[in-house]
């Protein structure tokens, strides 16, 4: 059984006098209904300051938020025979490369289809430390963000993993191509990332609830109104690497959050999670892996270069 999730917010000036099922909503990382937070409000799993409230609840400045998420009552994730790209597997992780437009665990609105659905075909065995929902999922790519992921198939393995991330000592390097070009061949973008007071289902650098987040970045290619980056995550913030180029004026081509609605169009951010590398879990031996841009990103560079 998986440990009791559990969220908490204090609340800020910006966002007192929100009613508290949509500041819940906004403010969750994954995506929820609205109705699912009041079904929660309803059973007592919502509390402020300690006590049961109202969906219509205004918020105060200083209130201490939580929510104490229920364990789903029936889950059933139905393995799907989805074709895998596999970098690597053995008996204790998979490495895979996952295609643009995948989602990567199931949530509303997204029940099947996802790679969870197609790694529990695959597999038939998974780690259970993030539950009945996300079984083996150590770390997430964006749905729009296409390449290499690792899936834990033991719990052993799972603890090992997560602990490597949590140290930032897992190789993460991406493939972006950006608006504009990027004056320097390489630098650090050393900004912290939290919610936009805005639109929080947006992330922004802000000084304000935030979390320490470095991304480091080289120049591949220039094609004068876009510039092909290489880029290392030294931190593994939500929608890191597309918040912080924006934050430096290149933001990502085809990004439908961050990005611009002029210039080249694509079907989602032109990011691609070409390496990464690890200790393995059980031989402690270091190993790395690299998955080539996807075509859709690689037509991009072969238009650019031939202009």
């Amino acid at each position: 059984m998986s440990e009791t999730e559990i969220r908490e917010w204090v609340i800020d000036q910006a966002y007192a006098r929100d009613r508290i099922d949509k500041y819940i909503t906004e403010s969750w990382e994954d995506e929820i209904s609205r109705s699912q937070v009041q079904l929660w409000i309803t059973s007592g799993h919502v509390k402020v300051n300690g006590h049961s409230v109202k969906s219509n609840y205004k918020l105060a400045e200083g209130d201490h938020l939580e929510v104490t998420v229920p364990e789903p009552s029936v889950v059933e994730i139905v393995p799907e025979e989805i074709k895998l790209d596999v970098a690597y597997e053995d008996s204790d992780v998979i490495v895979v490369n996952k295609p643009r437009g995948m989602v990567v665990h199931p949530a509303p609105g997204h029940s099947s289809g996802t790679l969870v659905n197609a790694l529990m075909y695959h597999c038939k065995d998974l780690s259970g430390i993030n539950g009945e929902l996300r079984p083996g999922i150590v770390h997430r790519i964006d749905k729009d963000t296409s390449g290499l992921m690792m899936a834990a198939k033991n719990d052993k393995a799972h603890a090992s993993l997560a602990a490597q991330l949590k140290e930032h000592t897992v190789t993460r390097r991406y493939v972006a191509l950006v608006h504009g070009n990027v004056s320097h061949d390489q630098g650090t973008v050393d900004a912290p990332i939290g919610r936009d007071p805005q639109d929080r289902k947006m992330f922004t650098v802000s000084e304000r609830n935030s979390k320490h987040a470095v991304t480091h970045f080289a120049v591949l290619e220039r094609f004068g109104e876009y510039t092909l980056l290489e880029l290392q995550l030294e931190t593994g913030r939500t929608h890191q690497i597309r918040v912080h180029m924006k934050f430096i004026g290149h933001p990502l081509v085809g990004d439908p959050v961050y990005g611009r609605s002029k210039g080249i169009k694509m079907n989602g951010q032109a990011l691609h999670a070409k390496t990464l590398g690890f200790v393995h879990p059980s031989s402690g031996e270091y190993m790395e892996f690299t998955a080539p841009v996807p075509p859709d990103i690689e037509g991009l560079l072969v238009n650019l270069r031939s202009r």
